[in-house]
């Protein structure tokens, strides 16, 4: 199954303030990567987060893969800094959604690989280095990157455009909902379904207090 994920900074502060931080990320997600066979289909490393389109192979790989990753990265930024034992570097614990690979996975896909050109730090998605939309463009120079591994799903020819054309407000919203819940992003029986099986149910309950029936408010 597929799942997006996502990690922020502590307070928002910025993870990478510059090529270097970016590269070493790069390095250790590689190595991670190495070690433990992740299949990485997208990414997109912002100043002060991170967004992962990945696919275990099976149950228990997302953690084990994800801990490496963050764990390692956390020693290293600290280790360069001289700054060991100097609070968060994240805001916290992961967060993911599982994502239908269908439609679905190209909505996210495009979510992840146009973050920096939806944040206007570029003036078109590729631009933007440090993501797999510029490493499979070739605008990326890195001698060891991340493997990419091939889509659930055929990547279209037009994909570059896609990325390029602004997603909709309803997608937008949708995908936000995703991230601040945890829930199954997909059709709405695949979602239950999912959410199900992964116990995600909660995920799809309606938010705020539970209304009171007519009879409780006598």
């Amino acid at each position: 199954m597929v799942f997006h994920v996502l990690n922020r900074g502590n307070d928002r502060r910025a993870i990478f303030e510059g090529g270097g931080d970016y590269e070493a990320f790069l390095r250790v997600m590689r190595e991670s990567q190495d070690r433990l066979s992740m299949r990485i289909l997208a990414y997109c490393l912002m100043p002060n987060h991170w967004h992962l389109l990945l696919w275990p192979h099976g149950d228990g790989e997302l953690g084990t893969f994800l801990q490496r990753l963050t764990t390692t990265h956390v020693r290293r930024w600290r280790l360069h800094r001289h700054s060991v034992g100097q609070g968060h570097l994240y805001q916290g614990t992961y967060k993911s959604f599982p994502v239908q690979d269908d439609d679905h996975f190209y909505v996210v896909a495009r979510y992840v690989e146009r973050n920096a050109l939806r944040a206007n730090l570029v003036s078109s998605a590729e631009q933007w280095r440090w993501s797999s939309l510029a490493q499979r463009a070739g605008g990326q120079h890195l001698d060891d990157p991340p493997i990419l591994a091939t889509w659930p799903v055929p990547r279209p020819r037009n994909w570059l455009s896609r990325v390029n054309t602004p997603q909709t407000d309803r997608e937008l919203a949708a995908l936000r909902m995703a991230v601040a819940r945890g829930q199954p992003f997909g059709g709405d029986v695949w979602q239950r379904r999912t959410a199900k099986r992964l116990g995600l149910e909660y995920t799809l309950n309606p938010r705020g207090r539970p209304r009171k029936s007519p009879s409780s408010r006598a």
